[in-house]
């Protein structure tokens, strides 16, 4: 497996089991991802993960791999690419969540892309908007967005 892909660490004021709410809960991405995106899981290993727009139509997919709450998380990613519908293969998402010094501790890892992958470089650019997004509504009561749309 290939290891190129994307680390990101920050440290959030709140409980293990509020950022977990916060990471699987439909409701809550609304709150903080890109407007108006809904994640929807039962969060058991087998089963499917669709993200979804605000229309209703499919952002991405992909297949609960791990899910030991409120310690971890991991899914496949699967996003069609291209104006042909050219597909690149499903990479990995992994949460892991420690509680620090009366915080936590969130570490994202995305991994498994290709050499020129078209996808990497878009989530290497979201991720840090989306979690400063989310540490921001868990500390703070409030979401960076809809302000920060143009990060992608």
């Amino acid at each position: 497996m290939n290891k190129l892909g994307f680390v990101y660490v920050t440290y959030i004021a709140t409980t293990p089991e509020k950022l977990w709410e916060a990471l699987t809960s439909g409701d809550f991405t609304l709150l903080y991802y890109w407007s108006g995106r809904r994640v929807q899981s039962v969060w058991m290993p087998g089963s499917p993960v669709r993200h979804t727009k605000e229309d209703g139509s499919l952002d991405w997919q992909g297949e609960v791999l791990q899910a030991d709450p409120p310690k971890l998380l991991s899914y496949t990613f699967d996003v069609a690419m291209g104006g042909e519908g050219r597909r690149e293969r499903p990479s990995r998402v992994t949460f892991e969540i420690i509680p620090f010094m009366g915080h936590v501790k969130l570490t994202l890892t995305h991994g498994g892309f290709e050499p020129g992958s078209k996808v990497l470089p878009g989530i290497s650019r979201g991720w840090p908007a989306i979690l400063s997004s989310l540490k921001s509504l868990l500390e703070g009561g409030k979401a960076l967005f809809p302000l920060l749309t143009n990060c992608r």
